[in-house]
């Protein structure tokens, strides 16, 4: 049957009435009204307004909806508006892409524009955590204590012995915690720069250096870095020298006031806090080296302290006998050699305060802990000790070729040379033991 023999006035009865006979897999009805219009039926009953027409001399057909979902005038209607179109010589279908096109990408703008503009309210903080969770991995113990210490708001309480209810300082780089990184521009931080350059130098400018490779990483973040108002806001001259250039330490001990020195820090009445400070000395190791001893580090029976290095990662220095005797003298409360029952970590922290109560005691005021370090290198010179030997003990970098790549001590050429270092130390300080006694049982007179 052709389209002229199946052409009627489409009504909601012929509609409903229509079927696809038995030996068809279609069949058309089409309409009067709007001759581009037709309904189409399936032998399951599925009933669909269709678009046919001819553009470019083929046939063109649209799907234009379900009789269930269309009205017959608004099918008339978008039928006669797609005619229009192929009368013009334009394709329906193409136009119907472009504007989903245009549909996606004005929704692909707006959300980009929405996460923009959430971006532009995040905080330095906040950025500042997913920065310290995605580079971890990469770093160190300490370098990540550092992020953690520079960054932390304070105002806890302390939790140091004597510390009463005193609470804990802002790092250096709290205050620019809260502010939007969008608002993080060149001339706030040289402000932020003049306050702590002169409140706290030395941490500030570490908290500047953190703030330097931080602020690198987010311009190089696609959700970052058209935030920043400046490609590194922190890299100015004015802020490098706001924060000044650090200082040469000069704190050591001499010789004549070893005694002295001794018999104030075994008067500390913390054990645990006199025989750390002790060991600093006499190892030359850096205080979060020695802070962060565990037992499992302790070999008794070889006479070995392994010390996790800031530089190589570990090495290993003599166990001394007074240190064993000290060692042996520490109560095993947990992992820690240097433990505290105050401390939420279970570890001792650095004992500035008492070291410097001691110091005062002892008229050596400005003795700082990283000076023990500096104390043990300079009085090594007293005994003419190789300084390959010092720095291998000490865990410096070897400053010559030979040292790197053709002196390698072992661990009992370096107890030769560190028991004499001991040994000369006790002697100068008046501190005498017996070297014969079981660990534990020391026996000290001071001089």
């Amino acid at each position: 049957m052709s389209k002229q023999q199946n052409r009627v006035k489409l009504t909601a009865g012929r509609v409903e009435a229509f079927t696809c006979p038995a030996d068809k897999t279609q069949a058309f009805l089409w309409d009067t009204e709007a001759p581009a219009l037709a309904l189409r039926v399936t032998p399951t009953g599925r009933k669909t307004y269709v678009f046919e027409s001819r553009l470019h001399g083929a046939t063109l057909r649209i799907n234009i909806g379900t009789a269930a979902d269309w009205p017959i005038k608004k099918a008339q209607t978008e039928a006669q508006r797609l005619k229009m179109l192929v009368d013009s010589g334009q394709d329906p279908r193409e136009i119907e892409r472009q504007q989903q096109a245009d549909k996606a990408a004005a929704q692909a703008a707006a959300a980009a524009q929405t996460v923009k503009a959430a971006a532009r309210v995040l905080t330095v903080g906040e950025i500042w955590a997913a920065y310290i969770e995605q580079r971890r991995p990469f770093w160190g113990d300490l370098h990540y204590r550092d992020h953690i210490d520079k960054a932390k708001a304070g105002g806890l309480p302390s939790g140091r012995r004597g510390g009463g209810k005193q609470l804990t300082r802002p790092g250096p780089l709290a205050a620019l915690m809260p502010l939007a990184l969008c608002d993080l521009d060149q001339a706030t931080i040289e402000a932020w720069a003049a306050r702590e350059g002169k409140a706290r130098p030395s941490s500030a400018r570490l908290a500047w250096r953190l703030l330097t490779v931080f602020l690198t990483w987010c311009a190089q973040q696609p959700e970052y870095a058209d935030l920043l108002s400046d490609k590194n806001p922190a890299k100015t001259k004015r802020a490098r020298e706001a924060l000044g250039k650090p200082k040469t330490k000069s704190d050591v001990l001499q010789r004549e006031q070893l005694a002295a020195w001794f018999t104030a820090v075994q008067q500390i009445p913390n054990p645990v806090i006199a025989a750390c400070l002790q060991m600093m000395l006499l190892t030359g190791a850096r205080p979060g080296e020695v802070l962060a001893l565990r037992w499992e580090d302790v070999n008794t029976q070889w006479k070995g302290i392994n010390i996790r290095d800031k530089v190589e990662g570990t090495r290993e220095i003599p166990a001394t006998p007074y240190m064993l005797h000290l060692l042996a003298t520490l109560p095993r409360r947990n992992e820690w050699v240097f433990s505290s029952p105050t401390s939420a970590s279970g570890c001792l922290t650095e004992p500035n305060t008492p070291h410097t109560r001691a110091c005062r005691a002892a008229g050596l005021d400005g003795l700082t802990l990283h000076g023990l370090r500096r104390s043990f290198a300079s009085l090594t010179e007293w005994l003419e000790t190789p300084a390959g030997v010092v720095a291998q003990i000490q865990g410096h970098k070897p400053s010559a070729t030979a040292e790197k790549h053709y002196k390698v001590r072992p661990l009992e050429l370096l107890r030769v040379h560190h028991e004499k270092i001991e040994a000369w130390i006790l002697e100068q300080a008046g501190v005498t033991f017996d070297r014969k006694a079981e660990p534990g049982k020391l026996v000290l007179v001071a001089a």
